[in-house]
């Protein structure tokens, strides 16, 4: 249990304090800018042998907002002050800010004005008047809806009371867990709690255990606590596999003529190689007039979940399948997401079928979206196609399609590329993992052409799909667009953009970054850099200035993508929001939409938006986590071998390296910057040395070894080897 925790529960309280109005009477007679401990202690006359009555009570009263803590450890009766609501964000050091839309900058909590409240919370906070520094200063006066209720953490029992220490290195109270609500848990198991309640007067909240996840070192038992502890499901439950399970895929006659039957059409899939669940398939034809049809078959999960369905709501809840170093959680049952759903080869699959018309400039001058039934004639692999493309005498069948398939990607690439889309790719590993769950090898993954080929057209089916919403009146003129989800990457904030401006003159160039800035004005800045020794570092920095794609029924455009519409439709096994884009065109398939279901559509858009956002990020967090996990335990056994490595970030305690192919960042230290004496420069992200004037900057190569690994933080620390 925290120390501080401990020594709190075992003093006594007394019944008869006298100190709490003893210090409401002294801070009520005295005006000011607030009292330090020492100030208060003295002005009371407070003895050696009852200070800790007196420190008893100073603690009571901040925490139930009798008093307030000011940021510089002063403390003054609470002014009824202005308040705002807001999401509390904490650190890791035991203090937090609150983000609010009621101002501009985010509001300084203490940890003793943070009430009961957690990361993540939605909290009312009182603003105090005389705030000092760079932020608002306020406490938390109410928590409003906490973010999560549940926990994963370590069981630990003691002769007087069990407690569990929480994962969360931003939850730092332990929970009490009453002897009734243990759940038979054992010592040093890893387990999630529920809380049951908080009482501000007291320093812990309370816990009741409500699942045993096993003890550390079993198999699975580690990213199942990671996944766990972001409050994401780890299994469907019993009644929602049954009713899946119960599923089968029946084409009637009244189905298949509501249906394009591409049955006989040369339609085939490509996927990684341990993929089991194929969201889409591709297919392309030469057309008489000289364009192209290139067509993308995506599954029709919509024909097997029923849009308020029991597996829909779930399906919603999760938004999004969770794809982990060790296993992969759907967001659908198994027998829809790798059977009845999947594209498999050589049998009927229901599909939505985008069909793209390209003219010779790769435009689309026509297009249609259809329910179909389709046939896939094959599996490929991405490493089967790139062998077809590296192989220019390959005889396999499907080599010629192929082949023309990857000559339009390029020209839809390279399309792209003029319109201003910003290529940010960064590398990728894969980890091997044996049976008791322990990482054997890192294996770089890379991004080839059967890959890019994928990508490109997949990206022309999301783009083409948002055309359906954006119809003209009969007049010509362009009518309001039909309510629809869209992945929005808005254009970098003027902040950001401002630093990246400042960043750049630093280092020497005198660039012009401007506020309303364009995609190809900004792809034509980093290709300046080309070639240069900064090219790395700026590309490094500019990829920290953008903004992060999320789904909003307001189309903002796709910045990095230079695409002006976009939406999510090719990966409706895997992302709930695609799911819904489907439901949405077939509706808008049978006719006008009156105007109050036009609203409920909208309504519902906007809760599907939020839930898909907020689900993405857990998952994204919890996949970077799991990732992080077995880095570490892979590290732990190569201890003592040398790393190549290049510098990826630069701040006033040490510098980050990252290894290659391995891509294991650490940290060295300042203190193990031993060759010279370093002075941080913030504008330029750069170490100096003041004797050799040697500077250490992003993207610089630099071998490392392990100089420690903390397996409870996941922290690796390097030192540099010259």
């Amino acid at each position: 249990m925290k120390e501080k925790n401990k020594q709190k529960m075992k003093k006594k309280k007394s019944p008869k304090n006298p100190y709490p109005k003893k210090i409401l009477s002294f801070l009520k007679r005295k005006q000011g800018d607030g009292y330090r401990r020492k100030e208060i202690s003295k002005a009371l006359n407070i003895k050696k042998a009852t200070y800790f009555l007196f420190d008893e009570a100073l603690q009571e009263l901040t925490k139930s907002g009798r008093v307030f803590r000011q940021k510089g450890g002063r403390y003054s009766l609470p002014q009824k002050n202005e308040t705002v609501t807001g999401t509390l964000q904490m650190t890791r050091r035991g203090f937090g800010f609150v983000i609010t839309e009621a101002l501009e900058e985010d509001v300084y909590i203490s940890g003793s004005n943070l009430l009961t409240a957690f990361d993540r919370d939605e909290v009312k906070v009182e603003l105090y008047s005389d705030s000092r520094g760079r932020s608002r200063e306020g406490r938390i006066v109410k928590v409003i809806n906490r973010n999560m209720t549940t926990f994963v953490g370590t069981f630990q029992k003691s002769k007087y009371y069990s407690f569990v220490n929480p994962d969360n290195n931003r939850v730092s109270q332990d929970f009490l867990i009453p002897p009734d609500m243990e759940a038979g848990a054992k010592n040093g198991q890893k387990v999630v709690i529920e809380m049951i309640g908080w009482d501000p007067k007291r320093p812990n909240p309370e816990a009741k255990i409500i699942e045993i996840l096993g003890y550390p070192d079993e198999p699975g038992v580690d990213v199942s606590s990671i996944v766990k502890g972001h409050g994401l499901p780890l299994t469907f439950s019993p009644v929602l596999e049954k009713e899946a399970a119960r599923m089968r895929l029946r084409i009637t006659k009244k189905e298949l003529s509501s249906r394009l039957d591409l049955r006989d059409q040369l339609i085939f899939t490509i996927d990684p190689v341990d993929a089991k669940d194929f969201d889409d398939a591709i297919s392309l034809e030469d057309l008489p007039n000289g364009n192209q049809l290139l067509g993308v078959h995506i599954a029709d999960v919509s024909f097997f979940v029923e849009e308020g369905s029991r597996i829909d709501k779930e399906a919603l809840q999760r938004a999004t399948s969770i794809y982990l170093v060790d296993r992969v959680i759907p967001m659908l049952p198994e027998h829809l997401s790798n059977k009845l759903c999947s594209l498999q080869p050589n049998v009927d699959r229901m599909a939505f079928s985008c069909f793209m018309e390209l003219d010779a400039n790769c435009n689309v001058v026509d297009y249609e979206i259809r329910t179909s039934v389709i046939n896939s004639k094959r599996r490929f692999t991405y490493e089967e196609v790139q062998a077809i493309f590296d192989d220019k005498n390959s005889k396999d069948d499907y080599a010629p399609i192929l082949r023309k398939m990857h000559a339009l990607s390029r020209k839809l690439r390279d399309k792209r590329s003029r319109m201003g889309s910003i290529d940010f790719s960064t590398p990728e590993v894969k980890f091997v993992i044996n049976e008791k769950g322990e990482p054997t090898d890192i294996i770089p993954q890379t991004s080839d052409h059967s890959h890019q080929m994928i990508e490109e057209f997949m990206l022309m089916a999301n783009q083409t799909v948002t055309r359906i919403v954006h119809r003209r009146r009969k007049d010509g003129r362009k009518a309001k667009p039909l309510p629809y989800i869209y992945r929005n990457h808005e254009t970098p904030s003027g902040e950001k953009l401002g630093n990246f401006r400042t960043f750049l003159h630093a280092l020497g160039y005198k660039v012009n970054v401007p506020k309303d800035i364009t995609p190809l004005e900004f792809q034509k800045i980093l290709q300046k850099f080309d070639g240069k020794n900064d090219e790395s570092l700026i590309k490094v920095v500019a990829l920290r200035t953008m903004m992060k794609a999320v789904y909003g029924t307001r189309n903002m455009g796709h910045f990095g993508l230079a695409f002006e519409n976009y939406t999510h439709f090719t990966s409706p096994i895997r992302r709930y929001p695609d799911l819904a884009v489907h439901r949405l065109i077939k509706e808008y398939a049978q006719g006008p939409i009156a105007p109050a279901r036009r609203s409920s559509i909208e309504k519902k858009l906007k809760k599907i938006c939020q839930i898909s956002s907020e689900r993405e990020r857990a998952a994204m967090e919890a996949e970077r986590e799991s990732i992080r996990l077995k880095q570490v335990e892979w590290l732990m056994k190569h201890k003592d071998q040398e790393f190549e490595g290049v510098v990826s970030g630069v701040t006033s305690f040490g510098v980050f390296v990252e290894t290659h192919p391995y891509l294991i960042e650490g940290l060295i230290r300042m203190d193990e910057l031993t060759d010279d004496y370093y002075v941080y420069n913030e504008k330029t992200y750069t170490m100096v040395g003041k004797k050799t004037g040697r500077t250490i900057r992003l993207g610089d190569p630099m071998k490392v070894k392990v100089a420690h690994i903390d397996r409870e933080t996941n922290e690796i620390d390097f030192r540099m080897i010259d």
